[in-house]
This record gives structure tokens, C-alpha cells and sequence, in this order.
């Protein structure tokens, strides 16, 4: 039996108007719980997950998460098999996700093989049959991340099609990247930055495409950019620079949602991140796995490189217990008391 949707905390259309991307060894449920720890409306994504994975490997390893703190939250799914991707789809539906995101925009050597991600802008029709697939799956929104284009691609006429096609498959929202995606000469770290930015391209497949949300993303690093991205777009994505300077998600429900919420300091946040990590370890987790998403929380404070080696080192210690998060907060404190007095 589906589980009750219990529902985010803001509806899902005002959670996309912030998002933060879904990013491979990256977004896990550890990263999560900080990133919904500093932004309680913003969208979350998890990592992508395969069809296959889901259907033929452990679905619950893959699919669960913290149904009391994550929501607003939604699974990225990979794949190019229409009857597969229904079939994950259901399986998914017990664990209660918000929306489903089909990548079309991922551009590594493994997705490539495995005939899914940015190579799939070239065929369409395919994504569309994949999207109607899964929307007869689910009750749950069915949305699309994408580039611009792929290799050769004229980008004002391939994006354009493909877009028509999400549509009339019936897409609820797209996210795009305002890059292209090179999949022959170009590594996927050299796809992050190499092929230039181009927003005007996507906002122009906004006022298109209105009034289906459009979200942008990429190489957007502060929120200064964000908010002045919001001017053309329905709503942005961050990812790297949400990433590795977590603490600018503490100033996102003010900024971009508007609520008055308490903007939690680096003490309320390492003292919830080490009881978290209590409980994480006695189910077995390491305490490197969560230490590694907190390595930017210092940031631009006297102390943060010894806080990111403290984290980085004493985290991987067999052992390792919550204790290192306030041996690691405490240098911070101590290095601001010196440089106040």
C-alpha cells in the first residue's frame, strides 16, 4: 500500500521556486538532513537513481529517507526504458517522494553507456514515451532536468522541440542547465564548466513555455545571482555553490520565501548535526559520511581550515564519534574569542 503523503512543509510549486541540485556521491541523505537543517522550504533532490537500481537492486537503500525532516523532497530517477522506469516508479510510490525528476542533463561515461542522461536530448520521442510511462505510475508530479543542448545541436531549435515534447507529455515543471553538455571530447568535471553559460537561451524557453515552470541552474554562486535569475525564471537551482558554502542556505527562507524564521548559527547547527550522528552511528553509518558534507559551514571564519582538517581527518579515526563535530566547533569559537579580544 502507498504511504500518505504527509507533504512539505510549503506547497511543492513555491519549494521549486529554491532548489538545490541533484548531485551524484553528493546529495545523500546525510547532505540532506544539513541542507534541510539551514532551508526548511527550499527543494531537495536526492542523487540520481537508476531504474535498474531501483528494480533489480536494493530499492530500500536507494529509496529511503527522513520522512520527518526532508519534505519538501524529490527522487532523481535515470533510465531510457519506458516500462522499466514505470516499474521503479511504482516501487518508489511506498516511500512518499514529492515529485519524480527524470535526468536528462546528466553527462558522464556511465550514464552515456547506460543510454540515459544528456545523451537522451537527442532522441525526444523516447524521453516522451519514458515520461508518460511514469506519469500513469504515479500520482506524484513527473519533472525534467536538461541542458541546453548536446554536442552539435542548434540550441534554439533542438531545445525548443524537446520542450514541446515534455509538454505534451505532460511534464509538470522542467529545470534547465543553461550549458550545453559535449559528450564526445569533453570529461563530465570539464562539462560542469567549460561549454559557456548561456541564461538568455533559457529564458527565452521560459516566456515560451509559460505558464509551465521553468527553474534554471548552473553556475549560479550566490544569492545575489539567484534572485536576480528569479526576475525571468519561475525558479532557480544551486548546486556545487550550495555545496561547498552550506551556510548561505541559512538566509534562503528569508530571501527567496519570505518567512520569519530563526537563522541558526554554526553552534545550533554542529550541535544538530552531532546528535544526528549519534543516531547515525548506532545504525551502523560512519562518521566520515556525514563530516564530509559539513566542510564548508567555517567558511570565510578565522579557524575553517583547521575546523575542514579536523572534519576531513579525525572523522575517518575508528571510533570517530560526534565528539570530533564540537572538538571542531570549538576551534572556530576559540579562534573568533582571539581575534575579538
Amino acid at each position: 500500500m502507498t504511504k500518505a503523503w504527509r507533504g512539505p512543509a510549503v506547497s511543492l510549486e513555491t519549494a521549486r521556486r529554491f532548489s538545490i541540485a541533484p548531485m551524484m556521491d553528493w546529495t545523500d541523505r546525510h547532505c540532506r538532513q544539513l541542507h534541510r537543517l539551514l532551508s526548511r522550504h527550499s527543494l531537495l533532490f536526492t542523487e540520481m537513481v537508476t531504474s535498474g537500481a531501483i528494480v533489480h537492486g536494493d530499492a530500500a537503500r536507494h529509496l529511503r529517507y527522513d520522512e520527518a525532516v526532508e519534505h519538501p523532497i524529490a527522487l532523481q530517477i535515470g533510465g531510457s526504458d519506458p516500462a522499466e522506469l514505470a516499474q521503479a516508479i511504482r516501487i518508489a510510490n511506498d516511500f512518499g517522494y514529492d515529485e519524480i525528476n527524470l535526468n536528462v542533463g546528466c553527462p558522464s561515461d556511465r550514464v552515456q553507456s547506460g543510454k540515459f542522461g544528456a545523451c537522451l536530448m537527442a532522441e525526444p520521442d523516447l524521453v516522451a514515451e519514458c515520461v508518460r510511462a511514469m506519469r500513469d505510475a504515479t500520482d506524484r508530479p513527473i519533472t525534467v532536468k536538461c541542458r541546453i543542448g548536446i554536442d552539435d545541436q542548434d540550441t534554439e531549435e533542438s531545445l525548443d522541440r524537446f520542450a514541446d515534447k515534455m509538454a505534451e507529455a505532460g511534464v509538470a515543471a522542467l529545470y534547465v542547465h543553461a550549458r550545453k553538455a559535449w559528450l564526445q571530447g569533453l570529461s563530465p568535471k570539464e562539462n560542469r564548466t567549460i561549454p559557456p553559460l548561456d541564461y538568455p537561451r533559457v529564458y527565452r524557453l521560459r516566456q515560451r513555455m509559460a505558464p509551465l515552470p521553468t527553474m534554471i541552474n548552473g553556475g549560479i554562486e550566490t544569492l545575489e545571482a539567484a534572485e536576480a535569475h528569479l526576475e525571468h525564471m519561475d525558479g532557480v537551482m544551486l548546486g556545487r555553490a550550495a555545496y561547498h558554502n552550506p551556510m548561505l542556505l541559512a538566509e534562503v527562507d528569508r530571501r527567496f520565501f519570505g518567512a520569519e524564521v530563526e537563522r541558526l548559527d554554526l553552534l545550533q547547527i554542529m550541535t544538530a548535526m552531532a546528535s544526528y550522528a549519534e543516531v547515525q552511528l548506532g545504525q551502523g553509518q560512519r562518521l566520515n559520511n556525514i563530516a564530509r558534507h559539513m566542510l564548508g559551514l567555517a567558511n570565510g571564519r578565522p579557524g575553517a581550515r583547521q575546523f575542514r582538517q579536523i572534519l576531513s581527518v579525525d572523522a575517518c579515526r575508528p571510533k570517530a564519534g560526534p565528539e570530533v563535530f564540537m572538538h571542531a566547533l570549538s576551534v572556530v569559537e576559540d579562534r573568533a574569542e582571539a581575534v575579538a579580544s
